[in-house]
């Protein structure tokens, strides 16, 4: 595609596309031919255990790492073609803990909007907005070190959220947490998904955040068993439940035992 087409293309409807993509470390073969689309409004969640490739994939997504294979596009800007306009259209939660425990929310925060460019005005509102979306306005003035993990993950997503990103991925995102603070968090990100339009990209190893509206995508040894939706993985394997549908398409006893 020249770069006249590139630039008169139809927007794409996809909020990420994952197309064909393989990724090696040395000779083992991590990533196996992945696709993965994820359309605008869409919790998407990647189910798999550790070792199965879901954070190669991330890091492929964010540019850490270069896809020399296949194809990946954010919004319908490619990222080897087109970083800097695809990555603006991205909001990324990882696995481990990035904030500065020694400054305020807020301060974290504006830390992250200048490496946007986004001016001091606009920041901290921006600021103020995202931390009232994750619930956590009243807190903006105490230093992070004091909150619990699961409202860290909170601000960490509303860090996420202050350069409007389309598409929003969250790697392990619940990892370490109690079950209330889980269920904050993922219900945070499902109602971001239902107001603002988000294509969210999920990755967990924990078969009970799945619901049964999402869109779910199985990669198991690097490579995409299944992607669906619920009653679409059930007829598949011929299973009652999620957790035996995952059982009969990998051959793994417990993916959260696996995952462990």
């Amino acid at each position: 595609m020249s770069d006249a087409e590139y630039k008169n293309r139809a927007p794409d409807p996809d909020a990420l596309v994952v197309n064909g993509v393989s990724h090696s470390f040395g000779e083992k073969l991590v990533l196996d031919n992945v696709s993965v689309a994820v359309p605008r409004g869409t919790f998407a969640v990647l189910l798999g255990p550790n070792g199965a490739g879901k954070s190669t994939l991330f890091s492929l997504i964010t540019r850490l790492y270069d896809n020399v294979s296949g194809e990946i596009r954010i919004l319908g800007h490619d990222v080897r073609r087109r970083p800097g306009a695809a990555l603006q259209r991205l909001g990324v939660v990882f696995q481990s803990k990035t904030l500065d425990g020694d400054l305020t929310l807020q301060q974290n925060l504006l830390y992250h909007a200048a490496l946007h460019g986004i001016g001091s005005r606009e920041a901290r509102r921006r600021a103020a907005d995202a931390l009232a979306t994750v619930g956590l306005a009243d807190r903006a003035h105490e230093k992070v070190r004091n909150l619990s993990g699961g409202q860290a993950r909170r601000v960490e997503i509303a860090r996420a959220l202050l350069h409007h990103p389309g598409c929003l991925l969250l790697d392990e995102a619940t990892v370490g947490l109690d079950i209330a603070s889980r269920e904050s968090v993922i219900g945070i990100v499902r109602e971001l998904v239902q107001r603002q339009g988000l294509g969210v990209l999920w990755a967990t190893h924990l078969i009970d955040e799945i619901s049964e509206t999402d869109l779910i995508v199985v990669l198991h040894k690097g490579k995409v068993l299944f992607s669906g939706r619920l009653s679409g993985f059930l007829a598949e394997t011929g299973a009652s439940t999620a957790r035996d549908a995952f059982r009969t398409l990998t051959g793994i006893g417990s993916i959260e035992e696996e995952a462990a």
